[in-house]
């Protein structure tokens, strides 16, 4: 059974950073990417990052760009998410899924429950 397990959302002030974790299990890692997307409440769910576990090979969104460093952990299956210099707009739950092997924006094969993040002003 594939799962993907986040952790480290919290509430943070404005400038403050937290670090999120996605821990894989049941795929074999390397053949996927690992998305994070975040979902603010009444807004649409927005990719905010993605990382290739076999060439590490990553994307931003152009909002989190020089804010936000994914990186992953190949030998424990977790991908990370370094948040720093948060703003209000960051808040939002976070979700990691995975995609086949590159990031493409391709469907994603399977999904975490979530993590919430809030960043007070």
């Amino acid at each position: 059974e594939v799962q993907l397990v986040e952790s480290g959302g919290g509430l943070v002030q404005a400038g403050g950073s937290l670090r999120l974790s996605c821990a894989a299990s049941g795929l074999t890692f390397d053949d996927y990417a690992i998305n994070w997307f975040r979902q603010a409440p009444g807004k649409e769910r927005e990719g905010v990052s993605c990382i290739s576990a076999s060439d590490l090979s990553t994307y931003y969104a152009d909002s989190v760009k020089g804010r936000f460093t994914i990186s992953s952990d190949n030998a424990k299956n977790t991908v990370y998410l370094q948040m720093n210099s948060l703003k209000p707009e960051d808040t939002g739950v976070y979700y990691c899924a995975v995609e086949p092997r590159w990031c493409r924006g391709a469907e994603n094969d399977y999904w975490g429950q979530g993590t919430q993040v809030t960043v007070s002003s």
